[in-house]
C-alpha cells in the first residue's frame, strides 16, 4: 500500500471521496460507482465516518474491503466524538493490523443523541497525536476555506488550522466555488509558516434545491453562480442545472490547476457521473 504523504511528495494527486452505504440499495450503487471510477486510476480514495458503532463498522468494512478487492488506495475517516481514547486507539490498531496506512483525523460534530458522550478527545489535533503515537499512518486533516462554523473568527480559525497541520501530513478542504477562497486559505497558512500540502475539495452543484444545504455546510454558493444555475434551469430544467454545475466545476478545476495546486479531491456523493465528466474535460486519468 502507499501512504498519501509519499504520493504528494511525488507530484499532484487526484482523489475521490465516498460515504459508507446504509442499506443494500446504497451498497449496490456504491459498488457500481467504484467499478466506474476505478479505471480513472485515482491516487487515493477516502471513506467518511458518521460516528457510532454501526457507521464505524461500515467505514472499516469498506476501507478494508477496498484493500482486498481493488487496486485503490483507501483513506479511513475517524472522528473524536462519542469515543473514549481507548476506543479510538483500538480502532487505529485494527486499521493498522488490516494494512490501512492512511487516516483523515476529524473532530466531528456534537452527537445528536444527548445520551451519547462527547468523547475524551475534543479536537482533531489530539487524534492526530494519538495516531502518531500508534505509528504507521499518513494523516490528513480538514480545512475550511470559509472558516469552521464553531471558530470565534477567521484569524482564530487559521491559527488553529496551522497548528493542526503542523502535526499532520496534509489537509483537504471543504468544497468551495471560487479560486480566491482557496488562495486566501493557503496564503494565511504560509503567513503562519505552514507549507503542508492542502488539497482543494471539489463538488459540483447538481440541483437548485441543494444550494441552501451547502450554505449550512459552510460553503455558500456565490450569487453569480446561482444566477448561472437559475438561467440554466430556465433553459434546460433539472438536466440543464446539472450540466451547468459540472461546467462550473470544470472551470474551477482548470483555474486551480493553473495556480499549481497539489491535487484535486472530488466529493462524489457515491455517484460517478460528474466526476467522470470532469476527468474527461480536464484530460485526467489518460495513459
Amino acid at each position: 500500500m502507499t501512504r498519501i504523504a509519499e504520493l504528494l511528495a511525488k507530484g499532484r494527486t487526484y482523489s475521490f471521496e465516498f460515504f459508507p452505504p446504509k442499506n443494500d440499495a446504497e451498497q449496490a450503487r456504491l459498488v457500481s460507482t467504484l467499478r466506474e471510477l476505478e479505471p480513472l486510476k485515482p491516487s487515493f480514495v477516502s471513506v467518511t465516518y458518521r460516528g457510532g458503532s454501526e457507521s464505524r463498522q461500515r467505514t472499516f468494512d469498506l476501507v478494508t474491503g477496498m484493500l482486498r478487492t481493488t487496486r485503490l488506495v483507501p483513506m479511513a475517516h475517524l472522528i473524536c466524538v462519542a469515543h473514549t481514547r481507548l476506543e479510538l486507539a483500538d480502532i487505529l490498531v485494527a486499521y493498522r493490523k488490516s494494512g490501512v496506512e492512511n487516516l483523515m483525523a476529524l473532530g466531528g460534530d456534537p452527537p445528536d443523541d444527548p445520551d451519547d458522550s462527547v468523547g475524551e478527545l475534543v479536537h482533531a489535533s489530539e487524534l492526530v497525536e494519538l495516531a502518531r503515537a500508534i505509528g504507521g499512518f499518513s494523516v490528513g486533516v480538514a480545512a475550511q476555506p470559509a472558516g469552521h462554523p464553531r471558530s470565534a473568527d477567521l484569524a482564530t480559525d487559521r491559527d488553529l488550522l496551522a497548528a493542526k497541520l503542523e502535526l499532520a501530513d496534509f489537509g483537504v478542504t471543504q468544497f468551495f466555488f471560487e479560486v480566491a477562497e482557496y488562495a486566501h486559505l493557503v496564503a494565511a497558512l504560509r503567513e503562519r509558516g505552514v507549507r503542508k500540502p492542502v488539497l482543494p475539495g471539489i463538488m459540483p452543484v447538481d440541483s437548485l434545491s441543494s444550494i441552501p444545504k451547502m450554505a449550512t455546510m459552510g460553503a455558500a454558493v456565490p450569487p453569480w453562480m446561482i444566477e448561472r444555475l437559475q438561467h440554466a434551469d430556465r433553459l434546460g430544467g433539472k438536466e440543464g442545472v446539472r450540466r451547468e454545475g459540472v461546467a462550473i466545476a470544470i472551470e474551477l478545476c482548470r483555474q486551480l490547476l493553473e495556480t499549481g495546486v497539489p491535487g484535486l479531491h472530488f466529493y462524489t456523493l457515491n455517484r460517478s457521473g460528474a466526476t467522470r465528466e470532469i476527468y474527461t474535460a480536464l484530460g485526467l486519468g489518460e495513459s
